[in-house]
């Protein structure tokens, strides 16, 4: 792999006519390193963010050593980059034989339900060849929680109810050696305040149930930086949760846990694209919603830009994106910032798209290659370069 010390280097040397994906090590390992050393429990990855191996070898070489997978392509990608991993499949919904392969065959013990229906497919599916039930299961009730304070819900597909959560518990607990609670207050978390009241939905779940409960996993939503969605410190997120963890009716030995994807590789890559055509304010780019911009196509997700040409000096002026597909869809009304003079053949870089940009490229109509280059610059945000700092008088740390 190329290295280069900054996009504007890469189109300098390259002038590249597919679109480039820079890649920032430095970055991912910071962030890896900053959520095992800060936050006050056990972080696993959320693979389907970004599944490169070549990132998943980086959070491994700094201190991440659980990984969230959620599906069986996962699990055999995770195991054989890593194989001294502990993986969580933490999917609530699998197949049989899903679950078997991942029990039998790569050691997994711990999964996550949200239904008896699923309790009964894993004690199933883990029994041994003379038909006798696993002793080792790690199970994780996921409870639905509100996704208010995100930027994308994740309330509706997943989760029990509180008013099923307590019967559940209690018939999970009969059928493993280890019980938890997991919940997911939704991608982009913008307060805090969301997991304290996920965390009340905890409580009261087992309170009602009165069962041992081993793990809380608060789950995913750590959010990172985007244009308009400034959030604050990871370090008030991580005070509270451990607060309102110790408050929790649970074994006092009980673990945390929580499952960044976003926030761990956001600034792992950007993205350099051409353009291809202008028409007022709008840009042909050669790379679009059924590439790295699938969010924002079809979410409206704001990515920061920047222009690499020395020559362009006009004011900035906003502009909408096209992608290289025919399809009308392949369309990012942004607004993304840039100059004003800004022409076809000229260069654009598209920043923190190392969550669920470079993992959700197809290759549909024949557009999808693209290199991949590393770059040591820093990334185009950061909440772990020391930049971001408030007062701690600002900061959200009391208790209800």
């Amino acid at each position: 792999m190329q290295h280069f010390p900054d996009a504007q280097a890469v189109v300098r040397a390259l002038r590249p006519e597919e679109p480039v994906i820079l890649n920032r090590p430095h970055a991912a390992a910071r962030a890896a390193r900053f959520f095992v050393e800060k936050f006050p429990g056990r972080a696993l990855y959320a693979v389907k963010a970004n599944p490169s191996p070549e990132l998943l070898q980086i959070l491994w070489d700094n201190g991440v050593t659980h990984y969230d997978v959620a599906s069986i392509a996962e699990v055999r990608l995770v195991r054989a980059t890593l194989p001294q991993a502990t993986l969580c499949f933490m999917h609530p919904v699998k197949s049989p034989g899903a679950i078997r392969e991942a029990y039998h065959r790569h050691g997994v013990k711990t999964f996550s339900l949200d239904s008896v229906e699923e309790l009964e497919k894993i004690v199933v599916a883990c029994r041994d060849e003379e038909g006798n039930a696993a002793t080792d299961l790690r199970l994780c009730i996921r409870l639905r929680v509100s996704s208010e304070h995100a930027a994308l819900s994740l309330a509706a597909k997943f989760g029990c109810d509180l008013t099923e959560a307590p019967a559940l518990l209690q018939q999970t607990r009969q059928h493993c050696d280890w019980l938890g609670v997991c919940f997911h207050v939704g991608s982009q978390a913008m307060s805090p305040f969301a997991y304290v009241q996920a965390i009340d939905r905890v409580r009261a779940a087992i309170a009602e149930a009165s069962v041992v409960i081993d793990m809380i996993d608060v789950g995913g939503g750590f959010p990172s930086v985007y244009p308009g969605m400034e959030p604050p410190p990871l370090e008030d997120y991580f005070k509270i949760i451990h607060q309102h963890f110790y408050a929790l009716p649970i074994a006092y030995n009980a673990e945390l846990w929580c499952e960044p994807g976003r926030a761990l590789c956001a600034e792992y890559s950007s993205l350099v694209v051409k353009v291809e055509k202008r028409r007022g304010e709008e840009l042909y780019i050669n790379d679009g919603a059924y590439g790295a911009l699938f969010d924002a196509a079809h979410v409206d997700w704001k990515f920061p830009v920047r222009a690499l040409e020395d020559d362009l000096i006009k004011p900035g002026m906003d502009f909408a994106f096209y992608g290289p597909t025919c399809d009308d869809a392949d369309y990012m009304p942004g607004p993304f910032a840039l100059p004003e003079d800004i022409q076809a053949g000229d260069y654009i870089e598209i920043g923190m798209l190392g969550a669920y940009g470079a993992a959700m490229k197809t290759d549909f109509n024949g557009f999808g290659a693209a290199e991949r280059i590393i770059v040591t610059d820093e990334p185009m945000a950061s909440l772990y370069d020391g930049s971001r700092t408030r007062p701690e008088a600002d900061n959200v740390v009391s208790l209800r």
